[in-house]
């Protein structure tokens, strides 16, 4: 199974400990000479000297394009030479309409083998659609760049729901909107914090890449402070000259490396990210359009009426917002300490599956019967004794079914403790999975749809003010 592209950025800037990506970036004045053999041996003594301390590499391909087809081939040989375990970004800002970008992802991912690229997004969605088909492969989307001239357009305000934000406010929120499959970042310039910031505080669980650090003047500490998540990732500060120029390049990203992790280690990254958290507001609105939440007057197995239906079956049928909701349980996800996942019959099964096409987790499930033949198993799937499972299901309403296939997974070795779900209908599930020792994390709670649902006019008043009384109901 395919992990996606930061699911192995993030494995690797975990295991170095690290944020640095080092550029790749020949400037002709550095060369010993102005040729692209020149530019191939510049930078594969820079990989030589760095390649165990960088988390990526970023060539940049106009250094390379400016040779002709010597310079084509010498990026594709510099590529070739980086190491299988670290990533490339290629910095080639590419950006067309969509049968001219499905033949430059063509050439990043197929000829170049690079793992992710940086795109222009003043196209739009169908321009970057092309290099995001695949999990494995990431793009950054130009969101606030670092240069001084960035404030000409990116610095403009737009309205967005009757609300003013800023051209570069606007492509953070299309990028993470555009994040299905967990491999879209934007690229916000470390040489202004304050925009890293806004850009944070309205997509909390993006990757940024930062670039501006050291010759353009960009303050290390005040980026970081700016732009990293609550768990001291989610930045990726590429310098490429601040080593490159050094008298030893090792020696240098050594003491970048240190200074980043010094830099973390004196950030209160614990404070509660603010603003937006608009990739909740695209699945909220889908569940509605795809009739997963509807409202009118519905019988429920327990024989009482009910104002809200809500039927996450229905998932299926709709691929994109399955998608979708599969990055919003793998954020949550990723915060747990687990093995594998353990999907609930019958509707968490297609969640569990894209959940593990996308970041690489494996499964097992519960049957809801032993199986009477062959192994006469009770849980599908490879597993080792002892091994921690998360269970994944699509409601919470009560408990009493993640009860039962905890005991079927407990009694099979494996060992739980967290239960994730879209939906808590906030009937009592928490409180007694909690009682238990187990807990239960949910993309959303029932209260929290109601009201953006009412904030947003999407829903009647009426119907919501009745979905409001069932629901106090039944918490009592």
């Amino acid at each position: 199974m395919v992990k996606s592209f930061f699911f192995r950025l993030e494995e690797r800037a975990r295991k170095l400990d690290s944020l640095l990506c080092v550029g790749l970036d020949p400037h002709p004045a550095d060369l010993s000479e102005n040729t692209a053999s020149g530019a191939r041996d510049f930078c594969l003594r820079l990989i030589d000297a760095t390649h165990d301390l960088a988390v990526a590499f970023k060539p940049n391909a106009a250094f390379f394009e400016a040779y002709g087809a010597e310079g084509w081939q010498a990026l594709t040989d510099v590529i070739a030479a980086i190491p299988a375990d670290v990533p490339v970004i290629l910095d080639a800002k590419r950006g067309d309409i969509s049968s001219t970008a499905e033949a430059y992802a063509r050439s990043a991912f197929e000829t170049l083998h690079v793992d992710a690229i940086t795109l222009n997004p003043y196209l739009g969605k169908d321009s970057v659609d092309p290099f995001t088909q695949n999990t494995a492969h990431g793009v950054f989307v130009l969101c606030k760049t670092s240069n001084p001239g960035s404030g000409d357009l990116q610095d403009m305000e737009l309205t967005n729901g009757g609300r003013p934000v800023s051209v570069f406010e606007k492509v953070a929120l299309l990028a993470d909107k555009w994040n299905a499959l967990d491999n879209v970042g934007v690229v916000v310039g470390a040489t202004y914090p304050e925009a890293l910031r806004h850009v944070r505080e309205l997509v909390p669980d993006l990757w940024i890449l930062a670039p501006g650090v050291g010759a353009q003047g960009g303050d290390l500490k005040a980026a970081l402070a700016a732009g990293l998540r609550p768990d001291g990732l989610g930045m990726l500060v590429p310098v490429s000259r601040q080593i490159s120029r050094a008298q030893s390049p090792r020696l240098a990203a050594e003491q970048i490396t240190q200074k980043m992790r010094e830099a973390r280690s004196e950030i209160d990254t614990n404070k509660p990210a603010r603003g937006g958290s608009s990739y909740k507001s695209s699945i909220a609105d889908g569940l509605l359009k795809a009739g997963c939440v509807q409202f009118g007057s519905f019988a429920l197995k327990s024989g009482l009426q009910s104002p809200i239906y809500i039927d996450l079956r229905r998932l299926v049928s709709t691929p994109a917002l399955l998608a979708e909701a599969g990055v919003a349980y793998s954020r949550i996800l990723r915060k747990l300490n687990f093995d594998c996942m353990a999907a609930l019959p019958y509707a968490a099964l297609p969640i569990a599956t894209a959940i593990s096409l996308q970041n690489g987790w494996p499964m097992v499930y519960p049957r809801k019967e032993a199986k009477a033949y062959g192994t006469k198993a009770e849980i599908e799937g490879v597993y080792q004794t002892g091994e921690r499972t998360v269970v994944i299901d699509d409601l919470a309403t009560t408990g009493e079914s993640k009860f039962e296939a905890i005991d079927k997974l407990k009694a099979a070795g494996l060992v739980v403790e967290d239960v994730v779900v879209l939906i808590d209908r906030q009937s009592g599930a928490a409180e007694a999975l909690a009682s238990a020792g187990y807990r239960l994390h949910s993309v959303f709670d029932l209260s929290d749809l109601l009201d953006y649902y009412e904030d947003h006019q999407s829903i009647s008043a009426e119907h919501i003010a009745a979905a409001r009384a069932f629901l106090k109901l039944s918490i009592n």
